[in-house]
């Protein structure tokens, strides 16, 4: 059975018992940030203000990663842009842990149980144009994410783990950095996904190491501090060199 949702004049078949919930990283001023949307659920004559992961229903002629990059699309106004599935959602319950959420949702449902896929996409919120978000769509902290709707606090901490487990095996932290960027810039990141510091002369020792991060002519402007050397990444010759899998412990 599918749902009829108006788009404009037309009407989209979707499936109700299967969804896609994305969660979104980004890093800006030197802090891991994750987009959350705004929902307003009445209940018992209250208002309640809820923050969820932004997320969709499946529509019945498309496949799952083509309805994540759809909910990336229509929540930051960006295409391709790095997305990847990491675990599904099954709880037959988990979307009755809280009773105003469920009955908010219950009118959309076709029966009492929804499987969610969940992906998580990297991007450099400097890409982003914010006016272009959707009024109710925030960057939270994502030290300070809680009290999510649904089951989105669980898909949130997988997401997470998987960033992490990730970001120790593939050069996935170029997809949050600008196209130019510095080795502090670069240290500070993975510092702000793993919650550390690292020694600076070790840090440097292994990055200095990657055949695929290229030292450019060009030096940092508009800062107060000496302006740093800036770098880049190139992903052919990282493709090229590499001879094991990419392994980034300091």
């Amino acid at each position: 059975m599918a749902n009829k949702l108006s788009d404009g004049n037309n009407l989209i078949e979707t499936l109700p018992s299967i969804s896609v919930d994305c969660v979104i990283f980004g890093y800006d001023e030197n802090k891991l940030k994750v987009l959350v949307r705004r929902e307003f659920i009445p209940y018992n004559g209250e208002v309640h203000e809820e923050w969820k992961l932004p997320g969709n229903h499946v529509r019945k002629n498309e496949d799952i990663d083509h309805t994540a990059s759809r909910i990336l699309k229509e929540q930051t106004g960006l295409e391709n842009i790095f997305v990847k599935q990491f675990m599904v959602f099954s709880d037959p319950d988990r979307l009755k842990r809280n009773a105003y959420d469920y009955e908010w949702v219950k009118p959309r449902l076709a029966d009492e149980r929804v499987i969610t896929v969940g992906f998580y996409s990297l991007i450099n919120v400097s890409d982003v144009d914010n006016s272009t978000l959707i009024e109710v769509a925030n960057w939270a902290d994502a030290y300070e994410i809680k009290d999510l709707m649904f089951d989105h606090n669980d898909i949130f901490d997988e997401a997470f783990k998987k960033l992490r487990y990730d970001l120790l095996h593939e050069p996935l932290v170029f997809e949050l950095l600008p196209e130019k960027f510095t080795l502090t810039q670069m240290q500070k990141l993975y510092e702000a996904i793993f919650n550390t510091t690292y020694d600076k002369r070790n840090y440097r020792r292994k990055v200095n190491k990657m055949a695929y991060l290229i030292p450019l002519d060009e030096i940092q402007t508009g800062v107060s501090h000496k302006p740093a050397r800036l770098y880049s990444f190139d992903r052919d010759i990282y493709e090229n060199t590499r001879t094991e899998r990419f392994d980034f412990r300091v």
